[in-house]
C-alpha cells in the first residue's frame, strides 16, 4: 500500500502534466458522478491544482436512476474542480436508445440481467457525451475506475473506460486514504469548499448510480471495502500483503515453510467468497479485447 501520499499526488500530476505536453493534448474531459473515484480524479486534474494550463472539462451525466445527493455532490464538484461544468439529464437519451434501436427487457421487468442490461446502456451513452467533447476540443477522457472495480469487474465494457487513467492501479482503500490526504492539503490551502467535496464524497454510500444495485458492497458480502480490498490482494497473491503475513506468521514462532502454508491455507480458503467468486467470474472483461495471436493463426498443422 501506498506509505507517501503527498509524493504519490505529486508523481501522479507529473506524469499527467509530461503526458499531456508529450501529445499535444489541449484540454481534459471528466464525468463526475458524486463519487469519490471521480472527485478525487476532478481534484488531481484540477487546472489550478495540477499546474496544467488547459481546460478541464467536467460533466454530470445523470439519468433516472441518480439519487438527488449524487446529482448535488457531482454538481459541486464539477463547478468547484472543473475549468467549465455542465449537467447533462441523459435520461430521454437513454429511451431514445432503447426504443429506436428496439432493445426489448428481459421477460421479468425488474430481473437483474436487465437491470445490468440498462446500466451497461447508461454507462456507454454517458461515454458518447465525453468523448464527443473530447472530439470538439481537441482533448482526452480521463478514467475513474480503480483497481478493487477492476478487479470485480465494477465497469461496462466500452464504457467505463477513458483515455488516461490516474488512479487505475490504485485499491480503493487508497483512493479513500488519498482524498483524505488531499482534504487536509485543501484546508491548508484556505480552500474548505472543495475540502468539503471530497468529505462528502468520501462519507456517500459507494453505488454507480445505474440502478443495478443500492450500493456496491450489496453484492460482495463485505462490509467495507477494506475487507474487499485485503481479500483481493491475498487472492491475488500481492507481494506486499503476502510478506507481511508471511514475517507475521515468522515472528509469532513459525518457520518460512510454515508461514508459506499458512498463507497458502488462508487464500485457499477464500477461494468460494463472494469477492472472489465475482473476481473469477469477471475475468473475460479484463481480457477485453481478446485477440486470436498471430503465432496460433501461422500455426502448422499438428501431426
Amino acid at each position: 500500500m501506498i506509505k507517501d501520499f503527498g509524493q504519490a499526488i505529486k508523481n501522479i500530476r507529473r506524469e499527467l502534466k509530461t503526458y499531456v505536453t508529450q501529445e499535444n493534448i489541449r484540454s481534459l474531459v471528466l464525468g463526475v458522478s458524486g463519487g469519490i473515484d471521480s472527485t478525487l480524479c476532478a481534484a488531481l486534474a484540477c487546472q489550478e491544482l495540477s499546474g496544467l494550463e488547459i481546460p478541464l472539462y467536467c460533466y454530470g451525466l445523470p439519468t433516472s436512476t441518480n439519487k438527488e445527493a449524487e446529482i448535488q455532490r457531482a454538481n459541486i464538484a464539477g463547478k468547484l474542480f472543473g475549468t467549465f461544468y455542465e449537467e447533462v439529464d441523459i435520461t430521454q437519451a437513454f429511451q431514445d436508445i432503447q426504443c429506436g434501436l428496439e432493445i426489448a427487457p428481459a421477460l421479468v421487468l425488474d430481473s437483474k440481467k436487465w437491470k445490468i442490461r440498462q446500466g451497461n446502456l447508461k454507462a456507454r451513452l454517458r461515454m458518447i457525451k465525453l468523448f464527443d467533447c473530447a472530439a470538439m476540443n481537441s482533448g482526452m477522457v480521463l478514467s475513474t475506475d480503480n483497481n478493487s472495480e477492476l478487479c470485480l469487474g465494477f465497469f461496462t465494457l466500452n464504457g467505463d473506460v477513458g483515455n488516461y487513467g490516474m488512479i487505475q492501479n490504485l485499491w480503493k482503500t487508497e483512493v479513500y486514504a488519498m482524498s483524505e490526504f488531499l482534504i487536509e492539503q485543501l484546508m491548508e490551502q484556505n480552500q474548505p469548499d472543495r475540502a468539503k467535496s471530497l468529505r462528502d464524497c468520501i462519507d456517500a454510500v459507494p453505488t454507480d448510480g445505474l440502478g443495478i444495485t443500492n450500493s456496491d458492497l450489496d453484492q460482495l458480502g463485505a462490509p467495507n471495502y477494506a475487507e474487499v480490498d485485503r481479500i483481493l490482494r491475498i487472492w491475488t497473491n500481492e507481494p506486499e500483503i503476502k510478506e507481511d503475513y508471511i514475517c507475521l506468521m515468522m515472528n509469532a514462532g513459525h518457520n518460512a515453510l510454515e508461514a508459506q502454508y499458512m498463507f497458502d491455507v488462508l487464500r485457499e480458503g477464500l477461494k468460494d467468497h463472494p469477492v472472489v467468486k465475482r473476481h473469477i467470474a469477471s475475468a473475460f472483461k479484463r481480457r477485453d479485447p481478446f485477440n486470436i495471436p498471430r503465432s496460433v493463426i501461422e500455426a502448422s498443422a499438428e501431426l
